[in-house]
Parts: C-alpha cells; sequence; structure tokens
C-alpha cells in the first residue's frame, strides 16, 4: 500500500541521526517535510541538502520539521549531516520501507546501466499525519522555495 494525497500516511518508524528511532506518531502537532534523495554526498543531493540548511528558520516559524531519506546508513549519514552542517535529521531506510510506502523506488537509467535507485521526491504531511502534497521526479533549484510556500499556504487553510 502505497500512500494518497488527502489520506493519512501509515505509521513508520526508522532509524535516524543523532542516535535516535524516529516514527511518525512521534512527530503529531508539527508539518514534516519528508524529502527523499539518492545518495549522500553526491553533488544534487548535497545541494538540495544544503537548501534545506539555508532555509530551516523559515521553515521552524511554519511548525515545519524537515526529515531527509535514503537508503543510506546511519553512518553514513551521520558523516553527510556533520559535513554538511544539517539542522535536521536523515533517516536511514536501509530496508526501503519508508521507499516503498511513498512509491520512490524507480528504474533509473545512468550511462546506458538500468538500475533501481530513489526517485527524488518530497512530501509535505501536515500535524494530524494526513498527506497533504507531493512533489515527484523534483529539480533541486528552486525547490524548496516551493515547498516553503506550500507549508505557508497549508498553514494559512489551517488558521481558518
Amino acid at each position: 500500500m502505497t500512500v494518497e494525497v488527502n489520506k493519512k500516511v501509515s505509521a513508520f518508524k526508522l532509524p535516524a541521526t543523532g542516535e535516535q528511532t524516529i516514527s511518525l506518531s512521534s512527530l503529531k502537532g508539527k508539518n514534516i517535510i519528508l524529502y527523499f534523495y539518492p545518495k549522500d554526498n553526491t553533488p544534487g543531493c548535497t545541494q538540495e541538502g544544503q537548501d534545506f540548511r539555508d532555509s530551516i528558520a523559515k521553515f521552524k516559524r511554519q511548525n515545519c520539521i524537515i526529515l531527509g531519506v535514503s537508503r543510506d546508513t546511519v553512518r553514513s549519514h551521520e558523516n553527510f549531516k556533520t559535513k554538511h552542517k544539517f539542522p535536521f535529521d536523515l533517516l536511514a531506510d536501509t530496508e526501503e520501507e519508508l521507499c516503498t510506502l511513498f512509491d520512490v523506488i524507480k528504474l533509473k537509467n545512468m550511462y546506458g546501466k538500468k538500475h533501481l535507485g530513489i526517485e527524488r521526491s518530497t512530501f509535505l504531511i501536515n500535524d494530524k499525519g494526513v498527506l497533504k502534497q507531493e512533489w515527484r521526479k523534483v529539480k533541486v533549484k528552486g525547490h524548496v522555495d516551493e515547498v516553503l510556500t506550500a507549508v505557508k499556504m497549508l498553514n494559512k487553510e489551517n488558521q481558518k
């Protein structure tokens, strides 16, 4: 079963940076940006993380947590997070549980070789655990601003 917009997201629990396990239920009451990226320390993934990092204060003002997800190990994530001073946690989905739930594993073609990998995707989950918006096949440039605008709109709707 995969996620659907305007439906509750199934419970999940994954190991994360900071020697913790993060579950959806532990994040209730906050908007969540869950962004899936292919691999730690690759150019596009580094830029995307840096863009989220550089806008963290704006997201926090919107009662929003940012979480990055890839199939890398917690150890790899710790190095990636430290190296780029990411002020948010990274989830290690080595078993592809979350990747499967959000249907982000796709057949990719790199230099003529086909392989399964994470399609860069971002999801906005509201403070009640409902998926409100999704971005698939994300292009890094300008993406974080687009996501921030969506979070602001969500908060405006919630104030009505």
